[in-house]
């Protein structure tokens, strides 16, 4: 038998009922054999009470009654026998069976255990793919930032080379240019704020996934 029919309740409850059938079918045959040993002898005294001596006849009984005592004696000492080696086998299949309970408490526990960390490994990458999505967008906000950056600068510089008198406006310019300029370093603080969140949030994704290939292991 497989290590694992042998922790199956179901077959363990089988081999119980075999060995008691079986304990009980030697049992009956030995019986039979020495009931029948036992008529033969008898028919053998009482066909030798004809011929015998008296005396023939004492060493006869004498005879049969040590090989009944002998044979009585060997049955019961089988039946323990029997009954021992019965009673190992149950202590056995009964161990085997705690055994197999325990085993199923740790797979199920092992079974949430997986389930747990999957669900939480599945929100991990869900909010890494909303949060790479975030940060592309902001990539793209500060690129079209850069751009207009760059346009008021050169605007800037040309501004200023072709007219002294126009200091209002340049003043309108500088104060749009000063303001772009914090919206930009805004957004690139930001912009680090996410790409430090995200580099943790990939790091406890690769932690959850490592779990689970233990718990798959």
């Amino acid at each position: 038998l497989s290590v694992t029919s042998v922790e199956d309740p179901v077959i363990m409850s089988k081999i119980r009922q075999n060995l008691r059938q079986k304990h009980a079918r030697h049992i009956a045959d030995l019986r039979a054999y020495y009931d029948s040993e036992i008529h033969s002898l008898k028919q053998q005294l009482e066909a030798s009470h004809k011929t015998a001596s008296s005396e023939d006849l004492k060493k006869i009984n004498q005879n049969l009654a040590d090989r009944y005592y002998f044979c009585n004696l060997y049955v019961l000492n089988r039946c323990d026998q029997l009954d021992a080696a019965l009673n190992e086998a149950s202590a056995r299949i009964k161990a085997l069976e705690n055994k197999n309970n325990m085993l199923e408490k740790q797979v199920a526990d092992w079974r949430e255990r997986f389930f747990a960390v999957s669900n939480t490994s599945k929100v991990l990458q869900e909010r890494i793919e909303e949060m790479r999505t975030n940060n592309k967008e902001k990539d793209n906000t500060i690129s079209r930032l850069k751009s207009r950056l760059k346009d008021l600068e050169e605007a800037f510089e040309k501004a200023y080379k072709l007219s002294d008198n126009k200091n209002t406006r340049l003043k309108e310019e500088n104060k749009m240019f000063q303001n772009l300029l914090g919206e930009y370093e805004s957004l690139g603080k930001e912009h680090e704020r996410v790409k430090d969140t995200l580099n943790a949030t990939e790091n406890k994704l690769l932690d959850a996934n490592t779990q689970i290939s233990d718990l798959k292991r």
